[in-house]
Order: structure tokens, then sequence, then C-alpha cells
């Protein structure tokens, strides 16, 4: 079976400040993958080179066993960024409009026609906001905006979907109905990888876990996780570099 993303001693710098050194891993279909880490450890920078937004100096990634460079199915991939929330407030389109666009890929120089429309009001209705439809973006909280990008990646018939800190700004209950959501997505057959700050949310959702601070400290079950000492390690690097065999 072809791996989802596949990752091989990729490295990456911003100028001299190195973001990811020799880093490897494989995101298999159906995998919930969380992706961890202290802040400024390399989390976005992996996700966007995962995602081909970022070009690694060394090292190679493959999308749906294509190098990533020559990927051109888009659609496959649904990605919601951290700004999201915020950048929703300056969509003049309804919460439809917006879904709707997610079956642009399907049609080329086609009409939009009754089948992507059934296809979007599913997606709404999946993802519980068929009643915000006619609602502008612009009028939506953080939380209702993140289900309406991710409405918008299941109309493309995304078949990974990326996430990056999806609940910041987004109440407490609105975040445990999202990741009942992401659950049940990633049950239905999507995979899922998902960076996000709160460890705890993490190890109670995700099936896989990454922990990454420029190298990577773990990628394995969530329990080998948990008994393992990589999120001392990855959080109390202090410079010194520690090897790890995987």
């Amino acid at each position: 079976m072809k791996s989802v993303v596949d990752v091989h001693d990729v490295s990456f710098a911003y100028g001299d400040s190195p973001a990811l050194e020799d880093v490897s891993l494989t995101v298999e279909k159906g995998d919930f993958l969380g992706l961890v880490g202290p802040n400024g450890s390399g989390k976005t920078t992996l996700l966007h080179v995962m995602l081909g937004l970022l070009e690694p100096d060394t090292g190679t990634v493959e999308l749906f066993g294509q190098p990533v460079d020559s990927f051109d199915e888009g659609e496959r991939i649904g990605y919601v960024s951290q700004k999201a929330t915020d950048r929703g407030g300056t969509m003049p389109v309804t919460v439809r409009e917006c879904v709707l666009m997610g079956r642009f890929a399907h049609v080329g120089h086609g009409r939009i026609g009754d089948e992507d429309r059934l296809i979007t009001e599913d997606a709404l209705e999946t993802v519980g906001i068929a009643d915000l439809a006619d609602q502008q973006m612009n009028q939506l909280s953080g939380g209702q905006r993140q289900r309406a990008y991710i409405a918008r990646a299941l109309a493309s018939e995304a078949d990974l979907l990326a996430l990056d800190e999806p609940t910041v700004g987004v109440d407490a209950e609105s975040r445990d109905e999202f990741y009942r959501l992401l659950d049940s997505l990633n049950r239905s057959g999507i995979t899922i990888i998902l960076i996000e700050h709160d460890i705890g949310v993490v190890t109670d959702r995700a099936g896989r876990i990454a922990c990454i601070n420029t190298e990577l400290y773990h990628h394995g079950d969530t329990e080998s996780f948990v008994e393992s000492n990589a999120l001392s390690e990855a959080y109390g690097k202090t410079g010194e570099v520690v090897h790890h065999h995987h």
C-alpha cells in the first residue's frame, strides 16, 4: 500500500537557522498523526515541506507515492492553516460559496452542476454548519470558520486533512465538538495530520505522534510516546544534540 506522505532525510533552514535536521517519517493511509514540539521547533515548517509548500534543502518528500514537486492532485489535500480563522474575516462570500470552491478542481473548465451542489450540501451537513450556509464567512466565529474550511476540503473529496493549530481562539466546548468531528472523519478513512500545542488533546485524539524540535525525537504510536522521554528531551533541549535510533 502506498503511504500518504513519505519524508526522507529532510533538512531545511531559514538562512543560518536550521528548522529541520535529517527528519524522516512516513504517514500511512488512515493515520491520525499529532505533530508536537515546543514553539519554534519546526512543526509548521515540517507540515509545509510535507505538503510541497516549502522545498527542503536536502532530502526527499513524496505525496501519495509521487515526488512532491510534481504532485498535481491538490484536491486530495485539505489544508487549514493557523491563520484560517482570521482570513475568513475578509472573505466576502457565503459559507456555501466557500465550501463549493472545493468542487472547482473536479469541475475543471466545466460548470458547477447538481452533483457538485449535492456534495457541497453533504459536506456542510457533515461538519454541522448546514444552518449557516447562507451566512457570510466574515460573520462566523473562529470555530465555525474552521468547520467551513474543513467542509471545503470534504467537498473536494480530500484524502488528507492537514491542520495547523486549528482551535486557536476557539472556546473549549466548540473545541471538543471540533475534535469529535475529526475523530469521525478519521474513522471514515480520511488521513489527518494535526499540529496542536495542547499535548493532552493530541494524546487523547491522535493514534500516532511525531515529536520534533528541529530533529525528530519520536515517531510512533501514542502509547509508546507517552511512555518515552521524547517530550522532556524535545522540550528541554538546551543546545546539546541527542541522537536517537528509530
